[in-house]
């Protein structure tokens, strides 16, 4: 591709990014620095340490989609409490295309190959890696940061980084994906710190 047109097409990406990326379109929030989210009406919350977007699209339930610059160049997607026997997103045809399922007897160290599963069959990916794992603290609790690359739709490669806890027999997860040139190293500190900033407040005592 020439260098003329190769910049056309970023910037092109970049402009509807940035449109699809705006609060005022289709139902999207902004998600202001230092205001507390509560994600997808469960007991998780998010306080971010900059402005970030929601996109009105929500994959599954219990879900969030997060963006900085559009979903394209950044996203980070919230599994707030993925109950046993449910997949991780919606599932558009569980007979043609169905997903894999977390279970009760899922263990912590599956949980990257759960998420692998569900890329592959949801966005009919055929390259995916997961490149690394290892024990982290998420949400409180003892819990997995991984890793991985994959190669999207559009042939783009990209890298994402994902963090999960099992708690009270339910899965939470936040994962960020981004294109491996140039966007991934530029948004990971944000999803990061964003990750360190959620919260599990517990559920109220029944009567």
């Amino acid at each position: 591709m020439r260098p003329a047109l190769r910049t056309l097409t970023l910037a092109a990406t970049l402009a509807a990014s940035a449109l699809l990326a705006s609060p005022g379109i289709a139902g999207n929030a902004l998600r202001e620095q230092g205001k507390p989210a509560v994600i997808a009406d469960t007991t998780l919350t998010v306080t971010p340490s900059r402005d970030w977007n929601r996109l009105a699209f929500a994959p599954g339930k219990n879900t969030e989609l997060w963006t900085l610059d559009g979903e394209n160049l950044n996203d980070v997607t919230f599994f707030a409490g993925i109950e046993p026997g449910k997949p991780l997103i919606r599932e558009v045809s569980k007979k043609r295309k169905p997903l894999p399922k977390f279970t009760r007897e899922t263990l912590l160290v599956e949980v990257p190959e759960l998420l692998e599963g569900t890329y592959r069959a949801s966005k009919e990916i055929a390259t995916f890696t997961i490149t690394g794992a290892k024990p982290d603290r998420f949400l409180g609790q003892e819990g997995i940061r991984f890793t991985f690359d994959y190669v999207d739709q559009d042939g783009l490669g990209r890298l994402g980084e994902g963090r999960a806890a099992l708690i009270g027999g339910k899965l939470y997860m936040a994962t960020f994906s981004a294109p491996r040139l140039h966007y991934f190293e530029r948004s990971i500190a944000d999803f990061r710190a964003l990750t360190d900033a959620a919260t599990l407040a517990a559920p109220p005592a029944r009567s």
